[in-house]
């Protein structure tokens, strides 16, 4: 997911997209220590796609 197209939604929305992504990230850390994930490259996606989330309603909260 990119910077632009996290920067159009509202604040509520970034909420709800932050937790969404954090169970995903959760779940991703259970299968890989169950040995059940494939792609290990889908974890630091995730951490990417959060620390982008949670940026952008840092500067929302800001402005």
């Amino acid at each position: 997911m990119k910077y632009t197209e996290i920067n159009t939604k509202t604040i509520e929305e970034l909420n709800a997209l932050l937790k969404e992504k954090e169970t995903h990230l959760f779940e991703l850390n259970l299968k890989l220590r169950t040995m059940q994930l494939t792609n290990s490259s889908e974890i630091r996606i995730a951490k990417k796609d959060i620390a982008r989330i949670k940026t952008a309603l840092n500067v929302k909260r800001r402005a």
